[in-house]
């Protein structure tokens, strides 16, 4: 990068992740040896990944890009909900890159001025990028596993269906045949009893293992379920499955509570991979 770049630094480095990039590394490399994800077939098009502190959530993360660690994307396009601020539409980072302690991770501008002719919802903009943790926590994982990876970062401002449809559209439009991954950020229900979280989750996990993104739509407007990426995980659904992908494999599903024994409340991870089989 040159001095003149602009740079996204860390927000959450040091507390959702450790902030030394020899202990962040080292912490990646003992989670992903520890994930044994089973290998489906077919061509992979997308992941659905939490964004939880890494003592949480990292674990369940690591099955996803375990299984992208022997495979080469050219560009990674992560889409994430804003937990800080609300804007209008889906706004993707103007400026050059994300750092982590692993390093920059450079943002793929044809890409991103590709995207921008496709859609009037998704404007250049610092909001929802400036300390929003969704996309950030999952670059170290990404740096570990793709070597010199271009990513897109998007932020969900509003997750309504008609925003969702409309970035799903761009997103077929601009990847065409490009060789790029998907990435959906989001954790599951929060701060419900052990048993209450699962039940809840359990309508989420069946909705996106039967590679339905319009009923999860449905649920999430009537409020039936809870995740804070739902926005994002539709939109991902629903572009992978233009693009090709016809199955979609539970990687693992866990609580905050599974890891911690903690099980008053408690916050639900999920992680899936979208797959085309021919």
């Amino acid at each position: 990068m040159t001095s003149a770049a602009v740079i996204r630094e860390p927000a959450v480095a040091g507390s959702f992740y450790p902030g030394l990039p020899a202990v962040l590394s080292r912490d990646i490399e003992l989670m992903l040896r520890d994930a044994k994800p089973h290998m489906p077939k077919g061509n992979v098009r997308a992941l659905i990944c939490p964004h939880a502190g890494y003592v949480y959530s990292g674990s369940t993360a690591a099955m996803g890009y375990k299984l992208i660690s022997s495979m080469q994307f050219d560009t990674v396009i992560v889409v994430a909900p804003s937990h800080k601020e609300y804007f209008h539409g889906i706004s993707v980072f103007p400026g050059d890159a994300y750092r982590t302690p692993l390093g920059d991770v450079p943002v793929d501008s044809s890409l991103r001025e590709e995207l921008l002719k496709h859609s009037k919802d998704v404007v250049l903009s610092f909001e929802g990028h400036k300390t929003e943790h969704a996309i950030e926590v999952q670059l170290p994982f990404l740096q570990k596993v793709q070597k010199h990876i271009k990513f897109l970062p998007l932020v969900m401002g509003d997750q309504r269906r008609a925003h969702c449809d409309a970035l799903s559209r761009a997103l077929v439009s601009t990847i065409g045949s490009r060789n790029v991954l998907l990435i959906a950020s989001s954790d599951l229900s929060h701060y419900h009893p052990q048993n209450e979280a699962v039940q809840l989750d359990r309508k989420v996990v069946e909705d996106v293992e039967s590679f339905h993104p319009d009923h999860l739509m449905d649920r999430l407007e009537r409020h039936e379920v809870e995740a804070c990426g739902g926005g994002p995980m539709v939109v991902v659904m629903k572009t992978a499955q233009a693009l090709g992908a016809n199955r979609s494999h539970i990687l693992q599903y866990c609580t905050s509570g599974d890891i911690s024994g903690e099980k008053d409340s408690v916050v639900g991870y999920l992680t899936a991979v979208l797959t085309g089989v021919h």
